[in-house]
Order: C-alpha cells, then sequence, then structure tokens
C-alpha cells in the first residue's frame, strides 16, 4: 500500500509519522508538502526538510505561548516533536553524530513541553533498574484514587520513550486506562546516554518496571497488561513467559525468531558460522547499501544490540526467539499481525506464536484492505485501539473500567 515514495523505507517513514494524527502528532497536509520535497532515497534531503518542518512548526508553538494560547502551542509543540524525531531516522550511520543527538534532544524537548500543557499531563519517571534507571512517563486516567487497570508499554527496535504517548497512552486515558510507558536496554535514551544495549532475558527488565507500576496509587495489581511493539512483540511475549504478575500481553505485533529477519545468501551464513568475518562482513555491507532500508537497518541494529560488525550481529540475534519459553506464558495474549508487513511479510511470525502459546490467545490479521496492512498498522491507529481495547473489555482477566453511566435525556 503505498502512500507518498517509491522507496519503501521513506514511504514507511512518512505514513509512521501521519498516522500519529490521530493524537495530534502530526498534521497531514503538513506530511504530504514535507515529501514532495524530498527525492526518493536522498537522506540528506530527507534531515534538512524535515528539520525545516520541525523548526517552522516549534516556532509556531513559541508564539503561541508567548501570546498565552496554551493549546495551540500544545497542538504545534506535538507535531514538532514527531518532525524532529522522523528528521534524525535516518542519521543512524554515525548515531553519534551531533546533528542526530541534537535533533533528538529537541524531539524529547518539545514532547515533555507538551505534555506539561495536556488535559491530564502524564508523570515523568524514573524506574530503578540494576545500578541506573529507566525513563517512563505515567498517565493517569484522572485523579480518582480507586484502583484501574493499567497498560505497561514499550517500543521496539527504534521506538522512542514519546512514542508510547500516540501508540497507546493518550488512547487508554481516554478509556479510563492508566499507562506506564518507558524504554528499555537498546531503547532512545537508555541507549544513547546510558550505552546499554539489547538483552534477550527480558524479563529481567520488565520485573522491575512492574514492580515500580504496582507501588503507584491507583494501580489495580490484578489488572496490569504489557504490550509491546514492533521488535517489542517478541521481548513482550519473551517478559510475559517468566513474570506472572500479567493479567495479559499484547503483541503488536508478534515476532517469533529474530534471526528469522534477515535473508542473506546461504554462503555468508557459511562465513558466519566459521567464523570468517573478513569474507563476510563486505558482503552484508555491500548488500545493505543498495537500498535504503536494508542500510539503515543494518546500522541501526548493529548500534541497538551492541554489535562492531554484520558477522557479530548475526551470531547475537538467535538469542532473541520464544521456541524455548512460549509454553511458560499463563496471562492471555493477543496476537497482532500486519498483512503487509515490511520487516515480517510471509515469515509467519503471528502464527507461529500463537500456536506456540497454551495460555488463553487471541489473533488478528490487519489487512491492506482494512488500511492497517503496514508495519504495526501506521496510519491506522484508531483501528489498532479498536481491536486492542475491545480485546481488553473482553477479557476478564486484564479488566476494564467500569462503564461510565449513559447521560440522561
Amino acid at each position: 500500500m503505498k502512500f507518498l515514495f517509491d522507496d519503501p523505507a521513506f514511504d514507511y517513514q512518512a505514513l509512521r509519522a501521519a498516522g500519529y494524527a490521530d493524537f495530534g502528532g502530526a498534521q497531514l497536509g503538513e506530511v504530504i508538502a514535507v515529501a514532495s520535497r524530498i527525492p526518493d532515497g536522498d537522506t540528506d534531503a530527507w534531515r534538512r526538510e524535515w528539520t525545516a518542518l520541525a523548526e517552522r512548526v516549534h516556532g509556531l508553538a513559541t508564539a503561541a505561548l508567548a501570546q498565552g494560547r496554551a493549546v495551540d502551542a500544545r497542538a504545534s509543540l506535538l507535531r514538532a516533536h514527531t518532525y524532529y524525531r522522523t528528521a534524525e531516522f535516518f542519521l543512524r550511520d554515525d548515531p553519534h553524530d551531533p546533528e542526530a543527538a541534537r535533533l533528538m534532544r529537541l524531539s524529547k524537548e518539545t514532547f515533555a513541553e507538551a505534555a506539561r500543557l495536556m488535559e491530564h499531563p502524564p508523570e515523568y519517571v524514573r524506574i530503578p533498574y540494576g545500578d541506573g534507571s529507566l525513563p517512563g512517563y505515567f498517565y493517569r486516567a484522572d485523579d480518582s484514587e480507586g484502583p484501574r487497570p493499567t497498560l505497561i508499554h514499550h517500543g521496539g527496535i527504534d521506538s522512542t520513550l514519546e512514542e508510547g504517548h500516540f501508540f497507546v497512552a493518550a488512547a487508554a486515558q481516554a478509556r479510563g486506562y492508566h499507562c506506564l510507558c518507558f524504554e528499555g536496554p537498546g531503547q532512545g535514551s537508555v541507549l544513547r546516554e546510558q550505552g546499554l544495549t539489547f538483552r534477550p532475558d527480558w524479563e529481567e527488565v520488565v520485573t522491575p518496571v512492574v514492580d515500580f507500576a504496582l507501588a503507584q496509587p491507583g494501580v489495580d495489581p490484578e489488572r496490569v497488561t504489557l504490550m509491546g511493539t514492533s521488535l517489542g512483540g517478541l521481548l513482550a511475549v519473551r517478559a510475559a513467559a517468566f513474570e506472572h504478575r500479567l493479567a495479559g500481553c499484547v503483541a503488536h505485533d508478534a515476532v517469533w525468531q529474530l534471526g528469522d529477519v534477515v535473508w542473506l545468501p546461504p554462503f555468508v551464513l557459511e562465513w558466519v558460522e566459521q567464523g570468517c568475518d573478513d569474507f563476510a562482513n563486505p558482503v552484508m555491507y555491500g548488500i545493505a547499501v543498495q537500498q535504503t532500508f536494508t542500510r539503515w537497518l543494518l546500522r541501526q541494529a548493529m548500534w541497538t544490540f551492541g554489535a562492531h560488525s554484520p558477522a557479530q550481529l548475526l551470531r547475537r540475534m538467535p538469542a532473541f526467539g520464544l521456541a524455548d519459553v512460549i509454553g511458560q506464558v499463563r496471562c492471555p495474549v493477543l496476537v497482532l499481525d500486519a498483512e503487509e508487513d515490511m520487516f515480517f511479510a510471509g515469515l509467519e511470525h503471528a502464527k507461529k506464536v500463537y500456536t506456540g502459546l497454551n495460555s488463553p490467545k487471541t489473533l488478528h490479521v490487519f489487512t491492506a484492505d482494512g488500511g492497517g496492512g503496514a508495519h504495526c498498522h501506521s496510519g491506522s491507529m484508531t483501528l489498532f485501539h479498536d481491536r486492542v481495547f475491545s480485546w481488553l473489555a473482553g477479557t476478564p482477566e486484564a479488566g476494564a473500567p467500569e462503564p461510565e453511566p449513559a447521560p440522561s435525556v
């Protein structure tokens, strides 16, 4: 399902940004206009044009704040946040580049400013983790003290803490749920500032987050559900195999084995197995340079998994899988899939996860005809939320808030 670009990576990232319009994170006309100025595959133009848009919209927020127009300022800050993040996206050949760091800092700062202007501002929190902490935002449904069902959310290989607002937190708040979004090792500022990379035993990350959530006033300890997005779909199910205080788990979308994502000629895989990195690495770099998507994915994965070469990355990926642990999951699981997923299409990841589960389970495939066929249903957030919250409402273990009384006529 083409959106604005012929280049698949550019097209998906534009759709990803536009999809956040449902909760004020973009404006469709701005996305279309900026896309018209970017040639396919030109990553310099991508950075330049999205940065210019972000700065212009940020300027609108500054002017609105000066005039005391908080609602308009918040709207512009949310969009600027998305546009700064999008501008930085393809600067992963050197993630420590000063411009990449500047754009990501501005993305985080503009979201934080917008959050302070929200009707129910989320609380920025630090979750104890090992010798340090993980950043999070805790979104309360309201100021009431009664126990509420709570969603815990984390992203995947390239998600940021702030994106959790658009993925699920704003929708959860509107439906009477608390929501705790966090970044773990390999993600966002935890990777950039603490140098922590992904770890396969994700339960060691989730358990202290659950501890933190249960210590918050108003969180019902019997109704805590974990949701993981993209690669997070694998990590969340892995955590649920060990963290049995969870009342439910949402794999958004389901991933069975990370190594299945990579296709390479058999002789390259043999070189990697034999430790012939001097032969394997140049071939893999040569394959990656041919496409924006594969070039970005290789650099991003090496960075987030702490690998110094493609061969080393390939040797680390098999540890990220579910075959050995999925039978230990006890809670109900919502397994989601996308018909045209640019990462996982044709690999039957969701089917394998669904089949492997022994706990109560539901599988839902979003189709291209329905508009939700892209990876993680970008561009169809309302459709995605409808599926998630209808499942939660029908899953007694996870529970749902008490319905509000109908207004009298």
